[in-house]
């Protein structure tokens, strides 16, 4: 049966991160703005509000979703570059889609706060060194150190992830 929580599965990466697994990963992030919006073109409310699998989020939600997570990865990344391991402060994702900008506030603001936002990592990645995506920052939540080379391809999989939650669905309900 196939599991609608990772239509892509889940995040592996084994071993050293090359230079061109960084490109490709750089590459995902950059175009991630245009795949979403693209994939929630056309959706009306109803389809917004519908969700992508029992129990799990809507449409609506993963969009703005993917706001908060990515906008919380890039201060992530910051913090990172300029502080020495500093400990990121988590958040309660599944809470944070409850409130009422992630269950009410139409899906093109979060879509223009991820065009804007990825168009800032992209040149901040684009800039960063060898060293650069060495360093680490410290998640409290897992108690891992986590280096930015890793969280770069988390998040290259995570817009790949929740946009592909959208197209099953579309898939799915035929909308």
């Amino acid at each position: 049966m196939e599991d609608l929580r990772y239509p892509i599965g889940k995040f592996a990466f084994e071993g050293d991160i090359s230079t061109a697994q960084r490109r490709l990963w750089m590459q995902e992030v950059a175009a991630l703005p245009g795949e979403l919006s693209e994939t929630v073109r056309g959706l009306g409310e109803a389809q917004l509000d519908t969700p992508y699998r029992d129990g799990g989020w809507t449409v609506r939600q993963v969009v703005h979703h993917v706001a908060d997570s990515h906008m919380n990865s890039l201060m992530r990344f910051k913090l990172a570059l300029t502080e020495e391991r500093p400990a990121i402060k988590p958040y309660e994702e599944q809470l944070w889609a409850e409130l009422a900008d992630s269950r009410l506030m139409p899906v093109e603001a979060s879509l223009a706060l991820i065009s804007a936002l990825h168009a800032r990592w992209t040149v901040l990645l684009d800039a960063m060194t060898d060293e650069q995506f060495a360093r680490e920052f410290y998640h409290p939540g897992s108690g891992e150190h986590v280096r930015l080379d890793r969280c770069l391809g988390m998040y290259a999989w995570h817009g790949r992830h929740h946009t592909a939650h959208i197209a099953a669905l579309r898939e799915r309900a035929g909308f």
